[in-house]
């Protein structure tokens, strides 16, 4: 039952991320000057566990990076160009703090579904705990 609420979640955030821009004003008035780009929405959870299916997401936030940067997302706007830089690469984001945390065990699974760049990503990582997440060197999972 947590992975089918998890799962509705999750869709329900990609269709408000993706679709969101084509409601209202956006219909009334043609793309000007905006090119064609691959979509880039996607939906970021966090719930504390060892794996995304036995973890109900404490947190959800929505991250649309094309073809500009919006969503809930706190840090939008440097989370995308962490994410163009990295081409996308979720693992390639590194850990870049020296920050010293303590050994406690307390897991913590991120989760991001959506599409990037065109192409459906499906990640997830789990984080010895909330300081280890934190000091990943990384705005994405910052939320």
């Amino acid at each position: 039952m947590r992975n089918t609420a998890r799962w509705a979640a999750t869709l329900g955030l990609t269709a408000t991320a993706v679709c969101g821009p084509l409601t209202g004003a956006a219909l009334a008035e043609p793309a000007a000057a905006s090119g064609l780009y691959a979509p880039s929405a996607l939906v970021l959870t966090l719930g504390h566990g060892e794996s995304a299916a036995a973890v109900t997401p404490e947190r959800a936030v929505t991250l649309t990076c094309a073809p500009g940067s919006s969503g809930t997302h706190p840090a939008a706007a440097q989370a995308c160009a962490e994410l163009r830089a990295a081409a996308g690469d979720f693992d390639a984001l590194g850990a870049g703090s020296d920050a010293q945390c303590t050994k406690e065990y307390r897991p913590v699974v991120v989760t991001v579904d959506g599409v990037w760049r065109g192409k459906r990503v499906s990640y997830e990582r789990t984080f010895a705990n909330e300081c280890a997440k934190s000091t990943y060197g990384s705005s994405v999972f910052a939320f």
